[in-house]
């Protein structure tokens, strides 16, 4: 059998009973003018183009379409059927374990939805901005299923009005732009807690989410930080969008509670 003849074999045998990222990867080398370079991919087309031109191509070679060690020795009937019905039982096995992850995805999402919507009711229910700010530090560990929450807010030195009370954080002016650079939210894992956020509570930490919180033009830069002792409980390449919600009520409600304009 020439290389083309072996080349189109072993496509057809591919595409039969194989998967679809091998066959998109077969390259075959050619020593036929038909090829217009020496490392050319047949396409499907080729193949269908081969095959019209070749009607008598599949019958006469039947038994190379099978992947070799599935091939009978001389004198035995080859198996087709045997092993489409192995192929369609790792395809089953394979679709039910993708469903599995799609449906145990779903289920995580929606219970991360309606733990974020507990914390904004309770927020929203807060009697003062004391109330406000325990509910922040204190009350949403439990209803995110967190270890520690942290607010941390940015200083100059100079006293803030309305923000130096127990459960809020203080760092040095620029802080917040040296940790987050342009983004809103950072979730990483694998990491140890930094003491200036999450003071003695750090050394639990071993994963966490920071979000930038923009409260107004003239407050300063803040943070609110989660952290957890599940190393993998936070990481990069996880959805914001929720988080990111949280946020956003906070930083409206913190405006209300300290009467300052966007």
């Amino acid at each position: 059998m020439s290389t083309l003849l072996f080349a189109i074999t072993e496509f057809l045998s591919c595409a039969l009973f194989s998967s679809a990222a091998r066959c998109d990867s077969l390259i075959v080398m050619s020593d036929t003018a038909s090829l217009k370079s020496e490392n050319a991919m047949i396409t499907e087309d080729d193949v269908l183009a081969f095959l019209r031109d070749n009607p008598d191509f599949l019958n006469a070679n039947l038994e190379a379409l099978l992947p070799e060690k599935k091939r009978p020795r001389r004198g035995e009937v080859a198996d087709f059927q045997g092993y489409m019905i192995e192929r369609l039982r790792a395809d089953k096995s394979k679709a039910v374990e993708t469903t599995r992850e799609i449906i145990e995805n779903s289920r995580a999402n929606m219970n991360t939805q309606q733990r974020i919507y507990a914390a904004v009711l309770r927020l929203l229910e807060a009697r003062s901005f004391n109330d406000f700010i325990h509910t922040l530090t204190m009350d949403l560990s439990s209803l995110l299923n967190v270890d520690i929450t942290s607010l941390v807010v940015e200083s100059d030195g100079a006293d803030i009005p309305h923000i130096q009370m127990q459960g809020i954080r203080m760092i040095p002016a620029g802080t917040v732009d040296g940790w987050m650079g342009d983004k809103l939210a950072i979730l990483e894992s694998h990491i140890g807690g930094h003491e200036a956020i999450y003071g003695g509570g750090a050394t639990l930490v071993r994963s966490q989410i920071l979000l930038r919180l923009s409260i107004a033009e003239e407050a300063p830069a803040a943070i609110l930080a989660f952290g957890s002792r599940d190393p993998e409980m936070f990481g990069d390449g996880q959805a914001t969008d929720q988080v990111l919600f949280l946020a956003g009520v906070i930083e409206r409600a913190m405006r209300v509670w300290l009467s300052v304009p966007v």
